[in-house]
């Protein structure tokens, strides 16, 4: 089985299926704000009240990839209805997964989804339920380990448990297809999504995937029609 990806370069603006996808390097990331309100706002990433509250919420270490995540949403969300970065936020919902708001409007017709690793962050926007997905190949060990969690004996012999690049993306695409679905990749839920190919990516039901090679880190892009 083909599992050599297509390279997708970190920075721009890419569409594929009709979503909008970024994916950059941490460290390319401009610095996050002052989160004291006695600080003057820093650009980019411009926090809500309700952004700062919950990233001051967080542990030290999560914050930094936490607002990361946010500043590649919030370009998104501003490219899509030209909104200017102060009045969009990404909020969490009550099960951690994100939603946009526009002027303190919630928007349900744009759908967003973050991820991000030790090195990459990315997000996606689409009008439909919509996951993405960054596993690195050095995470294959990892994987290897949980892979009876999410994976059924037929997807691991069709997946193989030799090649880096190959676990790496079979769990991107695992975790984006639980994004979409708003559930999680521990449980009934993965194992009901069905990998029938990796190169190009397929998955059962009504959901259409992409799998792409950014660096040491495979991305996994899922639309799921409601």
């Amino acid at each position: 089985m083909n599992t050599t990806f297509r390279s997708i370069a970190p920075g721009g603006l890419h569409r594929w299926g009709g979503a909008s996808l970024m994916v950059a390097r941490r460290a390319d990331l401009p610095a996050a704000p002052p989160l004291s309100p006695a600080l003057p706002p820093a650009r980019p990433p411009a926090l809500s009240p309700a952004e700062r509250h919950v990233v001051g919420a967080l542990p030290a270490w999560r914050q930094a990839e936490w607002l990361a995540g946010r500043l590649l949403a919030k370009r998104l969300v501003g490219e899509a209805v030209a909104a200017p970065a102060q009045d969009v936020e990404v909020l969490p919902r009550a099960d951690g997964s994100p939603y946009v708001l526009v002027g303190g409007s919630p928007m349900p017709g744009l759908n967003v989804s973050i991820s991000h690793t030790a090195r990459h962050v990315a997000a996606a926007l689409a009008p439909e339920p919509v996951g993405v997905d960054l596993c690195e190949t050095g995470s294959a060990a990892v994987v290897r380990r949980v892979a009876d969690h999410a994976f059924s004996p037929g997807e691991l012999s069709l997946i193989g448990t030799r090649r880096p690049e190959a676990l790496a993306g079979a769990w991107a695409l695992k975790e984006a297809a639980v994004k979409a679905d708003r559930s999680g990749i521990f449980g009934a839920a993965a194992r009901g999504i069905e990998i029938l190919d990796l190169g190009p990516p397929v998955l059962g039901g009504r959901r259409r995937a992409m799998v792409w090679q950014t660096g040491d880190a495979v991305l996994a892009l899922v639309l799921a029609r409601p």
